[in-house]
């Protein structure tokens, strides 16, 4: 059973959703207050995490920030309230891998966290080659064991930009749209105004800095996509 963590200060939202996952077949366990979630969180017992915004005393911002000093990897789906892009974008840029506009069903909720868990733990497609990705140059990726490597070091990403960088070294040297990257990183269409995938690739770009010649090795092509550059 994959273990599910809820960190949201509404008890009886809380108890609901749970009570939903646990019929999806996701075992679930839910937290009132940021403090208890973030020490749950870092236990290792966790699949993924859902975790509020809004929340007196440890919020969901501080608490993904305590999360993601120590653990990178773990996938965290954020609950913002509807039309807030100011939570929803610091959010992203701390390493959120998603977020769910409040309020949301229940139905919405388990699709985003399958999702993000078919990405993180699901087999490798049968086509897909089990040996690592490059482009030429100084990044490899390793699909199965989910490593990076950008000049020699290890490079540590959060899981849906593991994703996104798996995305874009499968289709190196082509432009590849938002859209894409969206289906196949995230696990769903984009969303009309939807920034997730600007700021994670905004992440990525800072992470690996520049190459020899000054550049990112991630390319902007305007109105159409994001390209890796192959060397």
């Amino acid at each position: 059973m994959t273990q599910v963590l809820l960190v949201d200060d509404d008890l009886e939202l809380g108890e609901m959703l749970k009570e939903y996952l646990d019929r999806e077949g996701l075992t679930a366990t839910a937290v009132q207050d940021g403090e208890t979630g973030v020490r749950h969180a870092l236990s290792g017992d966790y699949a993924l995490v859902v975790l509020d915004v809004m929340m007196p005393g440890c919020n969901g911002i501080e608490a993904l920030r305590r999360i993601r000093a120590q653990d990178r990897r773990l996938p965290v789906l954020m609950l913002t309230a509807r039309g807030d892009d100011v939570d929803r974008i610091v959010g992203l840029e701390l390493g959120a891998d998603d977020y769910v506009p409040k309020p949301c069903t229940p139905r919405e909720l388990v699709a985003r966290i399958r999702a993000i868990l078919r990405r993180t733990q699901g087999p490798e497609p049968a086509s897909a080659s089990s040996g690592p990705l490059t482009a030429g140059g100084a990044l490899t990726l390793w699909p199965e064991r989910r490593g990076v490597e950008w000049q020699g070091e290890p490079l540590e990403l959060t899981s849906t930009e593991f994703n996104l960088l798996e995305v874009l070294l499968r289709h190196a040297g082509r432009v590849v749209s938002k859209q894409e990257l969206s289906q196949q990183a995230l696990g769903r269409p984009l969303a009309r105004y939807d920034r997730g995938i600007d700021v994670h690739l905004s992440s990525i770009r800072h992470k690996l800095g520049l190459d020899g010649e000054g550049r990112s090795p991630i390319q902007t092509v305007r109105g159409l996509g994001y390209q890796l550059v192959r060397e």
